[in-house]
């Protein structure tokens, strides 16, 4: 049977001399003619994958196959891919014409037939007649149509594009992401693209491909992964999310957000879960019908719809509605069973949200973890100023900084020592597992934490949780 993956990535890992991996156990097959996406934030470990890919960059570990055959070790002239920079990298002192040609003159391709090829791909972008124009005369969308009939002159099986929108306003990069799908759709070829953008990434993929820390995070059609994404980093990275810490309190009920729900997913009572519910699909009710209700904390136009924040209790629901809400009034929200979606780690944890305060360090509802964002944010400095920038010396906006902190049940310990440790709160539920007890405590931040323990305490009980900083892990991500 004939392979119908052109491109197949298996155990690919690719690491430094320092010890750091920027890719890590990475596995993906493409289909011939496929658009797919490498979607995550900055530092990922997309833009080393599409590297790898290209021929530019070597795998420490694991294998690389075109049409069946490995090329990890494969120069990247030998391979039958071209790929599009968001710097464009045309030739300043050439005209379009020897831009679009610079390639086939290389590969000694006669005169008449360079011509005609050119030709062709100036029509595809849409920029025939400009064979003679200078590159310094176009404007920024008009010089990414010519890299990409640059690369697609000649003829490759694949073309790979790293962050090529990334230079132009939104108006164009919109316009550019409808033109891109065009092609591919008339091309037929393998489109590879990597993006941190969302929507670009929603638009245009046949297959999205989500990364976080060097991993695969989750891989599926762009409706998957916005309708059932894998992880909190996923609901959480794709799209706009409501995602809380949970418990299942009975079969098919599950309390997070400060209500308790109905759901549809037949997780066992007293699993810690994280719930996840899309903006658009919470119902603002009267105060009395809602499974939770709290005031209007704030309202903002977006065009099509109103972006309306409710407080209740501690818990801040963000919801879309095409309805108009009034600042400070007292409203119920309800959530349908069937879009909530309920997610079990399969690696138990405790992942909770921290804030990062005026002096760049983290807190968790006001007490502080000693940990600087520095250290989370690689390759981020502070100024003399005191600004932090990133590695690319871009200043760090952390009003768009979303940092999540996770620890295991085993590394936390309950004290009944009060006012000590990060949170503090009391058993809800608690299952003997052999040779240990899991207990649930439900904090006063209306979170509930999972936490093991060999010393058997009792329902109700209240306790401290001592939570060490070098247990914890932390991931961020930026948003638009």
């Amino acid at each position: 049977m004939e392979n119908t993956n052109i491109i197949e990535l298996r155990h690919v890992t690719r690491s430094f001399e320092d010890g750091f991996s920027a890719v890590t156990d990475f596995n993906l097959e493409v289909k011939r003619g496929e658009f797919v996406t490498f979607l995550g934030p900055s530092g990922c470990g997309k833009t080393t994958t599409l590297r790898m890919i290209a021929g530019f960059d070597l795998p420490t570990s694991g294998e690389i196959f075109l049409n069946g055959e490995s090329i990890t070790s494969l120069p990247p002239y030998k391979r039958p891919i071209n790929t599009v920079f968001q710097r464009y990298a045309l030739f300043p002192h050439m005209n379009i014409f020897d831009n679009i040609a610079y390639g086939l003159k290389q590969k000694k391709t006669p005169k008449e037939e360079i011509v005609k090829k050119v030709s062709k791909v100036l029509s595809l972008v849409d920029l025939e007649g400009f064979e003679k124009r200078r590159v310094s005369t176009l404007s920024g969308g008009q010089q990414q149509r010519i890299a990409i009939a640059r690369a697609l002159v000649n003829e490759p099986e694949i073309l790979l594009l790293d962050e090529p929108l990334g230079a132009l306003d939104l108006k164009m990069r919109q316009e550019m992401q409808l033109e891109l799908k065009e092609m591919h759709d008339k091309l037929g070829i393998t489109f590879i693209y990597v993006t941190h953008d969302q929507e670009e990434a929603l638009t245009m993929s046949d297959k999205i491909v989500v990364m976080s820390g060097g991993k695969v995070q989750q891989i599926g059609t762009p409706e998957d992964i916005y309708n059932e994404p894998a992880n909190a980093f996923v609901a959480d990275f794709i799209g706009e999310s409501n995602i809380f810490n949970g418990i299942m309190t009975g079969k098919l009920r599950a309390r997070f957000g400060g209500g308790e729900y109905e759901c549809v997913d037949d997780v066992a009572q007293g699993t810690h879960i994280t719930a996840v519910v899309r903006p658009e699909d919470i119902e603002i009710t009267r105060p009395d019908q809602g499974i939770v209700r709290g005031p209007v904390i704030s309202v903002i136009f977006k065009g099509m719809h109103y972006e309306i924040t409710v407080l209740a209790g501690k818990n801040e629901y963000v919801i879309r509605d095409v309805r108009n809400a009034v600042v400070g009034s007292l409203v119920g929200l309800r959530v349908d069973p069937d879009n909530i979606h309920i997610m079990v780690s399969e690696d138990a944890v405790n992942i909770f949200p921290v804030d990062i305060n005026r002096n760049y360090r983290l807190e968790y509802n006001g007490v502080v973890i000693d940990t600087s964002v520095t250290g989370i944010i690689r390759g981020s400095r502070r100024l003399e100023d005191g600004t932090l920038v990133d590695v690319h010396g871009d200043v760090v906006n952390l009003d768009r900084v979303h940092v999540v902190a996770a620890i295991r049940p085993e590394d936390i310990e309950m004290t009944d020592e009060q006012d000590v440790g990060l949170t503090q709160g009391n058993i809800t539920n608690l299952i003997y597992l052999g040779d240990h007890y899991s207990y649930v405590v439900h904090t006063d931040h209306d979170q509930d934490f999972v936490v093991n323990d060999e010393d058997l305490w009792n329902m109700g009980d209240r306790v401290s949780l001592l939570m060490p900083v070098e247990k914890m892990t932390f991931t961020y991500s930026r948003k638009k």
